[in-house]
């Protein structure tokens, strides 16, 4: 499949923050009083998977539509822009950008070049199509994890310095513009709240499926049982699997007490028979993103306290395979190079789902 079977962003194209936020009513409401409205902010930056077109010379022939799509969260876009859409206590902030030009959910890297130039000679040491470890550089990874190849490694120094220039750049366009419009809603949200009271809930919203992808493009690998997500979704907050602490230096950046009631909420919002299809801290603990917001809330704790503002982060981590529906993942487990159709009716039930589980959460619990 060629380039032009991909999608990709126009050269060019700077995102704002309006582009990128999401809420109910924005005919009649500000974003002011949106997050005055509000409770919870859902972070989704795994959602792009459109690729900048200022990147495209550097990316891998061998890359499909399929596998660009496969490295994304794809999937969580629509659900969360349609969950903004219908509920006035939350507020969406999305990635236009995909995780190819930098993972805004690993912690950035003091030295983005140095990193990129790190994890590109790993790949190209280790050889195409074979395992590599990029443990400490894989914030900007060259391959999947399946490890099927997405950028072509340059063969020359100059190469790989000119496509290092060419993602910090481009980084800036829509990576750099989620995560200031991200902070700066955080910010907002605790500035209402440090006034007010009440909760703030940071949200970060992603999706993983029970396979990886084989060459020819089927979705069809089954993942290690330690990496299988449960039936709906796994709720992280780096906590144990009842979201009480682990680690004295790895504090939970939810109550523990808070997301076992978060946990049965979504048991009753996405109207599941079985409680094991919702579970806490399992496989993920949970990172960057609720990392730096729980890291934030605890040097706020005594002023949040003295307003009684309640403060947690959470990652929620759908299994893809529930999102896209059994049809959609049929197709997927199949070779081919194409991704599928969303489903409107099924993102909009996903959505009203999600309004349902957080709406039973603000009451107490299922």
């Amino acid at each position: 499949m060629s380039g032009s079977d991909l999608e990709l962003i126009p050269a060019g194209t700077e995102f704002t923050p309006e582009q990128i936020t999401h809420y109910a009513d924005p005919d009649t409401r500000s974003l002011e009083q949106a997050v005055l409205d509000a409770d919870v902010l859902v972070s989704a930056p795994h959602a792009g998977a459109a690729i900048p077109e200022e990147v495209a010379e550097f990316l891998s022939p061998a890359l499909t539509r399929r596998l660009q799509y496969d490295f994304s969260d794809v999937s969580t876009a629509a659900v969360v822009v349609r969950w903004a859409e219908i509920d006035p206590r939350i507020v969406a902030v999305v990635n236009p950008h995909p995780r190819l030009i930098r993972d805004p959910n690993r912690a950035k890297p003091a030295d983005v070049r140095a990193d990129l130039t790190a994890a590109l000679e790993r790949v190209r040491a280790a050889g195409a199509w074979q395992p590599v470890d990029l443990t400490g550089v894989d914030a900007i990874r060259p391959v999947t994890f399946s490890f099927f190849p997405i950028l072509e490694v340059p063969g020359t120094d100059d190469g790989i310095a000119r496509l290092v220039d060419a993602f910090a750049r481009t980084a800036e366009q829509g990576l750099g513009v989620y995560e200031r419009t991200r902070d700066a809603l955080t910010e907002m949200f605790l500035a209402n709240g440090l006034e007010r009271g009440g909760s703030i809930t940071r949200l970060s919203f992603h999706d993983t499926m029970n396979t990886t992808t084989t060459r020819e493009g089927a979705v069809s690998v089954a993942r290690a049982e330690r990496d299988m997500l449960p039936d709906v979704v796994a709720l992280s907050n780096r906590g144990d699997h009842r979201g009480e602490p682990r680690d004295p230096a790895d504090p939970p950046t939810m109550d523990g007490a808070a997301l076992r009631r978060l946990a049965d909420a979504h048991r009753d919002g996405f109207e599941v028979a079985d409680p094991g299809a919702v579970r806490l801290n399992q496989p993920y603990l949970g990172s960057q993103e609720i990392l730096a917001a729980g890291a934030r809330f605890r040097a706020l704790a005594r002023e949040a306290g003295e307003a009684g503002l309640g403060l947690g982060a959470v990652q929620a981590e759908f299994l893809r395979e529930y999102l896209l529906g059994p049809e959609a993942t049929a197709q997927l487990r199949d070779p081919g190079s194409d991704w599928v159709d969303e489903d409107p009716a099924r993102v909009d039930a996903l959505a009203h789902a999600c309004k349902r589980a957080w709406d039973a959460f603000r009451d107490g619990g299922a």
